[in-house]
């Protein structure tokens, strides 16, 4: 489902707005349902223009990690957005402690990242896709290397800060404001990549985006990852009051629920959480509240039925996303596509992961496609897919880039995800030099230096 294009009042060192409840649905036509729109209000306030770079990274998950290393390495003054505390997104804040697919020859920002684990003895061993279809990592240490990583090549950091808007004329993005502590505040750039996972960036601009399947809008759905430590049997405790919240009695009535190693006497638990927007806020609230009610649900079996002597240890502080909106690029990737592992003049990324569609509609095990439908033989990923469509100086990475759904399901993962990232930064780079847009490169060229960097396209 689409969103079209929508007007903001604008000036220079102004930034003007509908609020979040009318412009929300405002842009997102799919997700108003009622029988007339919300009361919109206009607000106006003049931020400072803080903040001046040649690219400017809106979103640290590994897509946004990524493409801010690559930049910088190609000599780009280089900053980066992050609303939580640290960067890497799912992979930290979300503990999604596991690389998905291959993680050799996705390129050198990514082996940047695997050389540093391995540093710290942080990552499980390297065993090639698909004899492995999985590398688990320690995801508090991956927020100290990522951190460490982007201080040595001279990106700014800009934690705890939120994107908010964009000041656009004719396609191209003058200045964004994002708010801190601070306050609201204006960024200046040349160029700007979207790694924000629900193409937040060119929605703000008033650039088309898409979400959902077509027939109903449904997202992939999400899961949270929370977290037991292992304590003598005596010590357990079942730790959920039996009036809080609806027992499971029975291992058939549990959420399709993945147990995972996490180091000694630890274990991640990964549950399905279903029929939730995580591109509206209402949708997602709702999403997080139900994520920590089944969490306890699900401990509160495990403790009582199966008798594992685990208690609760934390929940990751964000419920792990699979798919928001996305951007409409210039071209839009298509399954067929990859199930026919089509080559593409201008690729710059590679995928290998299965088609991982989880069902939508619920909680339990199941997927969009049987299981002898989902393998796919490796495939390109098109630089055309980070392009936003009418935009002049957006990129995105990650997966909010240009793909229908069940393309996302596997393009999704944060191995891929990375190599998108290093292309939309050196894209961004070599653009923010030539003071052209990202439409004018030779894509050929891009697609050479995301070679000579380590990223292996072949299919």
């Amino acid at each position: 489902m689409t969103t079209t294009r929508r007007e903001f009042i604008r000036d220079a060192g102004v930034c003007a707005a509908a609020a979040a409840a009318g412009a929300a649905n405002a842009a997102d036509t799919e997700s108003h349902t009622g029988p007339a729109a919300p009361e919109a209000i206009t607000w106006r306030r003049t931020a400072p223009v803080r903040y001046e770079c040649d690219v400017a990274v809106i979103g640290g998950g590994i897509a946004g990690v990524c493409a801010a290393l690559a930049a910088a390495k190609s000599g780009a003054r280089t900053l980066l957005v992050e609303q939580f505390a640290v960067t890497g997104g799912n992979a930290t804040v979300g503990g999604v402690a596991s690389f998905c697919g291959e993680t050799a020859g996705q390129g050198e920002a990514f082996d940047a990242i695997v050389d540093a684990m391995e540093t710290w003895n942080a990552i499980a061993p390297y065993r090639p896709y698909p004899e492995a279809d999985n590398r688990v990592f320690d995801h508090a240490v991956l927020a100290v290397v990522l951190q460490e990583l982007l201080l040595a090549r001279g990106v700014k950091l800009l934690l705890h800060t939120h994107f908010v808007d964009v000041l656009e004329r004719d396609g191209r993005i003058t200045e964004c404001v994002v708010c801190g502590p601070s306050g609201p505040e204006g960024l200046r750039a040349r160029q700007f990549i979207d790694a924000t996972g629900e193409a937040m960036v060119a929605r703000m601009a008033g650039f088309e985006t898409m979400k959902g399947r077509p027939e109903d809008g449904l997202t992939l759905p999400m899961s949270l990852l929370f977290f037991v430590r292992h304590v003598e049997e005596h010590d357990a405790r079942a730790q959920v009051p039996p009036e809080w919240f609806e027992a499971i009695r029975s291992a058939a009535d549990l959420p399709m629920t993945s147990v995972w190693p996490n180091g000694p006497r630890s274990n991640a638990l990964k549950i399905k959480v279903p029929m939730f927007d995580a591109a509206d806020t209402e949708s997602l609230t709702a999403a997080e509240i139900r994520a920590r009610r089944r969490m306890m649900e699900v401990l509160d079996y495990y403790q009582r039925v199966e008798k594992k002597p685990w208690i609760l240890d934390h929940g990751s502080p964000r419920i792990g996303i699979r798919e928001g909106r996305r951007i409409v690029g210039d071209y839009v990737l298509s399954v067929d596509d990859v199930r026919a592992a089509r080559a593409f003049d201008d690729a710059i990324a590679r995928g290998v992961y299965a088609l991982d569609g989880h069902k939508p509609d619920d909680d339990k095990r199941t997927y969009i496609l049987p299981p002898e439908a989902r393998a796919v033989p490796p495939y390109q990923i098109p630089f055309r897919t980070l392009i936003v469509r009418d935009a002049g100086n957006l990129l995105t990475a990650g997966r909010c880039f240009s793909a229908d759904q069940l393309a996302l399901s596997s393009a999704r993962v944060m191995t891929t995800c990375a190599m998108m990232g290093q292309a939309a930064g050196i894209a961004a780079a070599l653009a923010s030099a030539r003071q052209c847009d990202p439409r004018q490169l030779d894509f050929a060229a891009v697609r050479r230096t995301v070679e000579e960097r380590g990223a292996v396209l072949d299919v």
